[in-house]
């Protein structure tokens, strides 16, 4: 009875080591399985910018296969519970490089930046031209507010997916205030401007008049002069500004009765400045007017070659209208 008893223990003790050898092999062979896949290149054949919803690995593991970023998506599952030490898998619109492996997905989905949009704003839009722009960019989101005139700097800002259009414009707005600020504090001495808001309206007259940069400075000292002087500006962007109701843009040339219009704006009959810009303008138009470049010219028309020709005297300007008039005949 002994012996059939220790028969039977030691069949058990053998029956139960050949479990845990069996249990052994399984677990090394599934780990060695999951290390595989986990270092594995993954099927995606080119670089892919994904967006990441927010939810647990299941639903990211799916938006991934789906994406072709990962095969199975098990194994983002799998992979971000046995990682789960290293954090938590973020949400967001992501750059999967070719190749990747759940590695490196990982490592993305949680220390990754996410992909930055940018948005241009060039220098010389109205307020209207850039609420356009920002509510024709897809990547942004939320109700575009339309950004007070010249208010704006001209630049490209980076954004990621879903920022709030309102949040980007206020990012604009704060750095007009940061460069008009900068350039009224460094403005040369003896300006003719009473306020930043003036020194912001006539470098938004100089932006829309020319888009040659070395052309800016001398355009600003033509127009400080005539300020100094009590003369009109006589800014042909300016009348167009009224006349398009503010859109900056016009279908038509000036007409006769643009430039006889009693309207605040119409710099060919009101003294001075206008009451406000009439774009945006670029941080190098504000200073040219910060730091104009000298001289005594009152004076310039288009030479047509896209720069203009600039006069001191009225004789010579009307000589340099009269070339003009010729190459446009």
């Amino acid at each position: 009875m002994r012996l059939h008893r220790q028969l039977r223990l030691r069949r058990a003790v053998a029956g139960g080591v050949l479990l845990v050898l069996a249990l052994a092999g399984a677990l090394a062979l599934g780990g060695y399985f999951v290390l595989d896949r986990f270092e594995r290149p993954g099927p995606l054949a080119e670089d892919r910018a994904v967006v990441v919803p927010r939810g647990g690995p299941g639903r990211l593991g799916d938006v991934l296969a789906e994406a072709g970023v990962i095969a199975v998506p098990a194994t983002l599952r799998l992979a971000a519970w046995a990682t789960a030490g290293e954090g938590p898998l973020r949400a967001g619109e992501f750059l999967f490089p070719a190749g990747a492996s759940l590695r490196d997905v990982l490592t993305i989905l949680r220390s990754g930046r996410p992909v930055l949009h940018r948005l241009t704003i060039p220098e010389g839009l109205t307020a209207a031209m850039i609420a356009v722009l920002v509510d024709s960019d897809t990547t942004l989101a939320g109700p575009t507010v339309v950004p007070a005139e010249g208010m704006v700097l001209p630049d490209t800002y980076l954004h990621e997916r879903g920022t709030a259009r309102a949040a980007v414009v206020e990012r604009a707005t704060r750095a007009m205030e940061h460069a008009l600020a900068e350039a009224w504090a460094g403005r040369a001495d003896g300006l003719p401007l009473a306020t930043p808001l003036e020194m912001l309206t006539l470098a938004s007259i100089v932006e829309r008049e020319t888009g040659r940069a070395e052309e800016r400075p001398r355009v600003a000292q033509v127009f400080l002069n005539r300020l100094r002087r009590g003369m009109r500006l006589q800014s042909d962007p300016t009348v167009v500004y009224a006349a398009s109701g503010g859109a900056g843009v016009l279908d038509r040339p000036l007409r006769r009765s643009d430039l006889d219009a009693s309207n605040p704006y119409n710099t060919y009959r009101i003294a001075g400045l206008p009451p406000g810009p009439i774009a945006s303008p670029g941080v190098a138009a504000l200073a040219a007017v910060a730091h104009p470049a000298g001289g005594d010219e009152l004076y310039f028309v288009a030479d047509g070659t896209g720069g203009h020709a600039f006069a001191r005297t009225l004789e010579e300007h009307n000589r340099n209208v009269a070339r003009w008039r010729a190459l446009g005949r």
